[in-house]
């Protein structure tokens, strides 16, 4: 069986045109259908999300992520590249934060004895990472609530469960969030990452003999899917004035795409919308040739336009009026495990049209 290809990022814009409502009157949400189903698979999603589960706040290293990729924070400085996560020294186009569950300890605690703490077992739910996703970052993210101020020496242990030896050993200090770092451990580096995984934590109280309480644990979960790396290619990002109209020679017109609209803000975090614009216009001559600050036309669509005014053919028609520079857009959104996720979406803005 030949492999399904994945839309690319201007087949996503055209499937997210054909979702928006027909006149202003039109406001409900986009029925399910296959262009939904595309664009649904194109944004790595089996389903349409349940929506945002009640009181399951955004984590706030998830909001200073999206906002540092956001293209309008980056637009007064340098874009940082699509596969890499800068503030987190890692490739990476998927960020997703995953909450523990099946939270337990054990012994219980009235069954503590003094000088032994308990021991947790957590899981995470991974079933929404695709095989073609590689781990970068596995950072195993802990808040302890400790009984004591004196926490001297004490320190974390980290180990599958069943009995199996210890993955690693760290310091626990008291007062601040405990991360781990679980890639080449817990998590393969090289390899797809498991649909589950599940971690037996056991704090050592050392000389202090003062244990804690897990109050939260997370798993910050970058990845890297080389199928969303655009090639390298040299791009302009400066402000583009945008048209509107249906006249005219070809250029960008403005088009603004509202999540609310195709019924996607109950799980799309942010951006609201974002301006996805569209090229209309004419392909004639002189208006194929090059103009002040516009791409240069092929010598293919200036030979087409010299043709269709020489001598119109019924089968030859103008050079057509498409985007000749696109860029890209992160979104945050809830997933269908409730992971709040960050993803690089390249070529979903057109910023300037050109005649092909």
């Amino acid at each position: 069986m030949l492999p399904v290809p994945r839309p690319s990022g201007a087949h996503l814009l055209f499937l997210l045109l054909l979702l928006l409502p027909s006149t202003p009157l039109a406001r409900g949400p986009a029925s399910s259908g296959p262009a939904m189903a595309a664009l649904l698979r194109a944004l790595g999603l089996q389903d349409t999300p349940r929506g945002a589960p009640p009181l399951r706040p955004v984590p706030p290293v998830m909001w200073r992520l999206f906002r540092r990729r956001d293209p309008q924070e980056a637009r007064g400085g340098h874009p940082l590249p699509p596969c890499h996560v800068e503030e987190l020294g890692v490739p990476g186009n998927i960020v997703r934060h995953i909450p523990g569950s099946g939270l337990s300890s054990s012994p219980p605690e009235p069954a503590r004895t003094p000088g032994v703490c308990p021991e947790w077992t957590v899981a995470f739910d991974m079933t929404g990472v695709e095989p073609t996703e590689h781990p970068t970052r596995a950072r195993l993210e802990l808040r302890l609530e400790a009984e004591s101020e004196d926490a001297r020496g004490r320190e974390l242990s980290v180990a599958l469960p069943a009995g199996r030896p210890e993955l690693l050993r760290v310091p626990a200090p008291p007062g601040l969030p405990l991360r781990v770092d679980l890639l080449g451990t817990a998590v393969a580096a090289n390899a797809s990452v498991p649909r589950a995984l599940r971690l037996a934590l056991a704090l050592h109280p050392g000389a202090s003999a003062a244990c804690a309480r897990l109050a939260e644990a997370s798993l910050l979960l970058v990845t890297l899917d080389p199928r969303l790396c655009p090639p390298p290619r040299l791009r302009r990002h400066t402000e583009l004035a945008v048209g509107g109209g249906p006249g005219g020679t070809c250029r960008t017109r403005r088009l603004h795409v509202s999540f609310r609209e195709v019924g996607w803000h109950r799980w799309v975090i942010a951006p609201r919308g974002f301006l996805a614009n569209f090229c209309q216009g004419a392909c004639a001559l002189p208006e194929t040739l090059r103009g002040p600050g516009g791409p240069p036309a092929l010598n293919h669509a200036v030979l087409r336009a010299l043709m269709h005014e020489a001598a119109p053919a019924p089968g030859a028609g103008l050079p057509c009026c498409v985007p000749a520079r696109l860029s890209p857009i992160s979104v945050l959104f809830f997933d269908n495990s409730d992971n709040v996720v960050l993803r690089h979406y390249e070529d979903m803005v057109v910023d300037e049209c050109g005649c092909r």
